[in-house]
């Protein structure tokens, strides 16, 4: 593992060009920078093809003979089957409206971390081997030939876009760089390159229902865990069903909010709201996963992920699906799912058995995010708060990328932290709501090995953190995305150590009061709250 260099060093960013043209500047794969391949368990079990031992360093990577007739066979079904990839390779003028809007630009200053001249990488080969004017002119139309170089080029950086598509909101054209990140990792799959961090989390989700590969009795018994803590700091017992046929609502989060921290709080803020309003619902132990790392891998894998969801839903007779705090889970489920499986047409628009709100932006997919539905119970009166026992959070909130541009969820989150915690401060506008940073470490870059890359990345939102931390005393950043939640931390460990990092139903959590508790002492961290400390239970 590559030694991550010190704050103080990552901040010395050359944004000097190379002396090189782009074309003529080969990758280099620093240390820290690049992601292990995917494990050949995990690409048998899924059926990859070209499954071999090699690294990204090595000099030959073993491709098939025909790697290059492979390459342009699936860039000519893809260019055929998605018209947006087309019109994407087509329109751009390179003006350089989003040049300085990737987070990766901004903390490595490396140019072909510029989304246009990422873009450029796979354009290129578009223009040579589809266009009259790359065919007839090559470099003076921006074409140029596919090599084995130019694979090893598309590995390195298409694997340094988190496809957060903040670039896309700065795009006088509308061009969703993302869209190009996922068409040019599908076709580095069919040469068998890939990454290990979302392949061997693809695999398990197919084997077992869920990226953490927790076997059902495992994933029932980590809530149980969780409620046993519950009980423990609060003096109620709660005892959720699990593949219970028949109940309203079927409950669908990430794994990490059921299997590490600080997920696990969110996942106690959950079950404490849905006994706190006695929602009729259930767990599934079968396809227990809400997060879908086939965004990062493929169309067909992220349909079959997604399927998962929806056929247990149908097996279990639920009304409708309420989901979890996470991202790539809602872009998925706002973006895709209609054509991917939908339209859910044998759930019920869903309905909120508390306020009798009927959530018609989710008329299609049957599905709400658990702020909208939280949102509605407190503004409609529903749910006993007391925002004193988040006394000492100074808190701010962070966008994340898929929840805010993929499905405008913007203000639920704040209306829900407002009345949970005493104090709460907006980053500056630039750098929230639709244009907010990535954490730096999404669509499956949350590996230890790309730790350098990470910390330049998330280097942009980190210095917003530190502003309001400096100006306001902010010391909680709360979230609604379980990758989030875990690399946020890492990145404020690393870059603002006085921050710590929460789900928005863990602060829920936090400040409901429950029927027949007992006073609480510890927040559902075990910390004790404020203004408690030696006191004894009444």
């Amino acid at each position: 593992m590559a030694k991550t260099p010190t704050p103080k060093e990552i901040l010395r960013i050359d944004h000097r060009p190379p002396k090189t043209g782009w074309m003529d500047t080969p990758v280099r794969f620093k240390p820290g920078t690049w992601c292990y391949p995917g494990s050949k368990d995990a690409l048998e079990y899924l059926g990859y093809p070209n499954i071999r031992d090699w690294m990204p360093t090595d000099e030959d990577w073993k491709l098939p003979e025909n790697w290059k007739e492979i390459i342009l066979e699936g860039m000519a079904d893809r260019l055929d089957k998605y018209r947006s990839f087309k019109v994407f390779m087509d329109i751009c003028v390179r003006c350089g409206a989003c040049a300085d809007k990737c987070h990766f630009f901004l903390g490595s200053g490396d140019p072909k971390n510029m989304p246009v001249l990422r873009a450029e990488l796979l354009r290129s080969i578009y223009r040579r081997e589809f266009t009259k004017a790359g065919k007839l002119l090559g470099r003076l139309a921006g074409a140029r030939e596919l090599t084995t170089d130019v694979i090893k080029e598309w590995f390195y950086y298409f694997y340094q876009c988190t496809e957060c598509r903040r670039c896309s909101v700065f795009c006088p054209y509308g061009i969703d760089t993302a869209e190009i990140t996922m068409m040019a990792r599908e076709l580095l799959h069919l040469l068998g390159i890939n990454i290990n961090w979302i392949m061997t989390p693809v695999a398990n989700c197919t084997r077992t229902g869920n990226h953490m590969g927790l076997q059902p009795h495992t994933f029932k018994e980590n809530i149980e865990y969780l409620c046993d803590d519950i009980e423990e700091y609060t003096g109620i017992r709660i005892t959720p069903s699990f593949n219970r046929k028949g109940a309203e609502v079927l409950f669908v989060t990430p794994s990490a909010d059921v299997f590490a921290e600080p997920g696990i709080y969110t996942c106690m803020g959950y079950l404490l709201l849905f006994e706190h309003i006695g929602l009729d619902y259930t767990w599934s132990t079968y396809n227990s996963e809400g997060g879908n790392f086939g965004l990062f891998t493929s169309h067909e894998q992220m349909k079959k992920l997604n399927a998962k969801i929806y056929l247990e839903a149908k097996r279990l007779g639920v009304k409708w699906i309420l989901g979890g705090e996470c991202g790539h889970m809602w872009r998925v489920i706002h973006q895709y799912m209609d054509t991917l499986n939908g339209p859910a047409d044998f759930l019920e628009v869903p309905v909120s058995p508390v306020t009798g709100t009927t959530f018609e932006n989710a008329a299609s997919t049957k599905m709400v995010h658990i702020s909208e539905f939280t949102a509605d119970l407190i503004k409609h009166g529903k749910l006993r708060l007391d925002p004193s026992r988040n006394a000492g959070i100074v808190a701010t909130f962070h966008d994340s990328c898929n929840p805010s541009r993929a499905m405008g969820l913007l203000e639920e989150p704040r209306y829900i932290l407002k009345n949970v915690v005493p104090e709460f401060h907006e980053m500056p506008e630039n750098t929230i709501r639709e244009q907010t940073f990535c954490c730096g470490s999404g669509t499956g870059l949350n590996t230890d090995e790309f730790m350098e890359m990470r910390m330049r990345g998330g280097l942009p939102r980190a210095n917003a953190v530190r502003y309001v931390h400096d100006k306001y005393g902010v010391n909680r950043l709360a979230c609604v995305c379980a990758i989030d939640r875990a690399t946020l931390s890492t990145l404020m460990d690393y870059w603002v150590p006085e921050v710590t990092v929460s789900g928005v139903s863990e602060l829920v959590g936090n400040a409901l009061v429950m029927e027949g508790e007992k006073k609480r002492e510890t927040n559902l961290r075990g910390e004790p709250l404020a203004g408690t400390e030696g006191e004894s239970d009444v």
